[in-house]
């Protein structure tokens, strides 16, 4: 029986790489350094599993194979095992330098998807830097690519199957049992497809982050799960949504790529399990454990909270409403 709730907090890749930032080595190392500073108040409260989102990263890797001629690009799991590796690397380091004698270790972890997943036909996952539209076509253009609107930009996007089944499940739980803090599933995890003979192979895909750490959450039995983004909380109407049952989340519209995900995988996870969610910023993160800020995510209570709002709000439930990226 363990002595401390488990829990599992997923980080934004744009919390990590903050929009406009030059895509360089000193700023992401000192945007994970401010992650880490923000989680160090929760780290001794329970039992921590770290996930993290990889879209500006995988995108740039992406960019920086494209630019060379001598050989195809790397497939995007291959790419996703690289920003795995990198992320990792800060978030570990950084970890160790605020946390000294606490054990930490990257587990670059394998997701099963399934090969007719109908995500593969439809491209919506954001990845790489944004772009004024014209630029994005252009792109497109020239290297094959499916390009969206991402708020007032664009971006590429790319299969985002469902995450079925992780890998290295047991390796996880064997670290969390010797008290090691894992940093796991980063990106979304490496996307693999099974063969009938069991055999794994890669999948050109990427996993979105927060539906990843909805099932990370789930298959090591925790308690909690934390989305922390660039953003203060769910809104809706421009109003922040502080306490939500998830019937009342999923009448309304969220932007798909960005917090549509977010609030499928809290609503997943304490349908799924009881437990409870929350989304909210980063620098947040311990009120947003203790429930006193982002927004928080549990089946206490009746649903009805859109119901209740007046009407006026009420009546413009399929807008979508932009919010954190992914």
């Amino acid at each position: 029986m363990r002595s401390r709730p488990r829990l599992v907090v997923a980080l934004g890749g744009n919390a990590l790489l903050r929009r406009g930032e030059p895509p360089t080595a000193k700023a992401q190392r000192e945007n994970v350094e401010r992650a880490v500073g923000a989680l160090c108040g929760i780290a001794g409260r329970c039992e921590l599993v770290l996930t993290h989102g990889n879209g500006p990263q995988v995108g740039l890797l992406a960019l920086q194979a494209d630019a060379y001629d001598e050989m195809p690009p790397p497939p995007l799991d291959v790419l996703g095992a690289e920003s795995e590796g990198w992320i990792g690397y800060l978030i570990e380091q950084s970890l160790r330098n605020a946390l000294p004698g606490r054990a930490v270790a990257t587990v670059l972890t394998q997701i099963v998807v399934a090969a007719d997943d109908p995500a593969f036909a439809a491209p919506s996952k954001p990845i790489g830097p944004v772009y004024p539209e014209a630029r994005a076509r252009a792109l497109a253009e020239e290297h094959g690519w499916t390009v969206a609107r991402d708020g007032e930009w664009f971006r590429r996007v790319v299969p985002s199957p469902d995450p079925l089944e992780i890998v290295e499940l047991e390796t996880i739980e064997a670290l969390l049992a010797e008290g090691v803090l894992p940093i796991c599933a980063g990106g979304g995890g490496i996307p693999v497809l099974r063969g009938p003979d069991g055999r794994l192979r890669g999948s050109e895909a990427v996993i979105d982050k927060d539906l990843a750490a909805e099932l990370l959450a789930r298959s090591l039995g925790a308690t909690r799960l934390l989305l922390l983004t660039d953003v203060p909380a769910v809104a809706w109407d421009g109003r922040p949504i502080r306490h939500a049952h998830p019937d009342d989340l999923r009448r309304l519209a969220f932007a798909p790529g960005s917090m549509g995900p977010k609030v499928e995988a809290a609503c997943r996870f304490v349908e799924r399990t009881g437990g409870r969610a929350a989304i909210g910023a980063l620098e947040d993160a311990r009120d947003v454990l203790a429930g006193t800020a982002g927004t928080q995510v549990s089946s206490r209570g009746a649903a009805g909270w859109s119901r209740r709002r007046p009407a006026s709000r009420a009546a413009a439930p399929r807008r979508a409403v932009p919010g954190s990226r992914a």
